[in-house]
């Protein structure tokens, strides 16, 4: 089903989650052992994020620099397939700008279409320190809009090149949120004014990124509805597990940690993970509460943190 569809008939609390394929070379058997820890907890979707083309610098023993262009982890629409059709938990995959051309995004859509995977989160992505030399025959899109758009043409059976007979692609097209703005953004008023123009271009979802202060959240919803913006909002939740986090959140992911949480830890570095779980439970249960149409949590692969989290909660 399409994510939208999951949100609408759902009759209890739901939960999903986001995982990162292994890195290049590694044995994809422990995605396999993840999502079995997490069937549990009856997830109707499973986020796969996608990862583009680097440049990694190596230095000679001549004191030159090798420049070296590698995928950091290959594999997003391989394991949604596998998820979904061993499983049979919905996929959601990660799409990007930075790093494909339009052809390759293309490409790519259509081979979810064949493997069943009809939802998808288009996202601009982090910026890479590679350009991808393009040739007169591929192009590029510019922003996470531009992703929209197209993958939106090819639902109504648009593609790159005209093609007879086309058939359409079914998409359930989600996009991101961030409740403390896009640290490009100049204010959270014009981030939500953009990300209106991404729902009006055929965005159905929302999924945010992470918080630890759910008034960042409520008050991001309330200024979605003010703009107009009428699709379900899903809540994203990241647990802190130690206290590298207090310094590694902030820095790659732009977001702000509660003066609370941070002296907490502070305190008691030695118990962050403790500290951080009590904190999500904390969080995820007053999101329950006020009636989120779902809970996604950033697992990051570790689960451990997350059965802890949903165990208890009250529901």
């Amino acid at each position: 089903m399409k994510v939208t569809e999951h949100l609408e008939k759902k009759d209890k609390p739901l939960f999903s989650f986001e995982i990162i394929p292994p890195a290049r070379g590694s044995n994809g058997q422990y995605i396999i052992d993840i999502v079995e820890q997490l069937i549990q907890f009856k997830p109707p979707f499973i986020d796969v994020t996608s990862h583009s083309a680097e440049a990694q610098y190596d230095e000679m023993p001549d004191g030159n620099l090798r420049r070296k262009i590698r995928r950091k982890r290959p594999g997003t629409i391989g394991i949604c397939g596998v998820i979904q059709n061993r499983f049979g938990i919905d996929t959601v995959a990660h799409i990007l700008v930075n790093g494909f051309s339009r052809e390759e995004t293309e490409d790519a859509l259509i081979e979810l279409n064949f493997l069943g995977i009809h939802n998808v989160l288009a996202l601009r992505g982090d910026e890479t320190n590679y350009v991808k030399p393009l040739n007169a025959n591929k192009s590029t899109n510019n922003f996470s809009i531009d992703l929209v758009r197209q993958i939106n043409d090819l639902k109504k059976g648009i593609y790159l090149e005209e093609i007879l007979n086309s058939s359409p692609l079914e998409f359930c097209i989600g996009v991101a949120g961030y409740p403390e703005k896009h640290f490009e953004s100049p204010n959270i008023k014009t981030d939500i004014h953009f990300l209106k123009k991404k729902i009006d271009a055929g965005a159905e979802f929302i999924t945010t990124q992470m918080f630890f202060d759910n008034k960042d959240y409520f008050n991001f919803v309330k200024l979605c509805r003010d703009e107009g913006i009428e699709v379900p909002i899903i809540p994203g939740i990241k647990i802190l597990n130690n206290k590298r986090h207090l310094n590694s959140i902030p820095k790659n992911f732009y977001v702000n940690l509660p003066v609370a949480l941070v002296d907490e830890v502070m305190k008691n570095p030695e118990n962050a993970g403790d500290i951080g779980i009590e904190w999500a439970v904390q969080q995820c249960q007053e999101l329950v509460d006020n009636g989120v149409p779902c809970l996604h949590l950033y697992i990051m692969n570790d689960t451990q943190s997350a059965i802890k989290v949903l165990k208890q909660l009250k529901y």
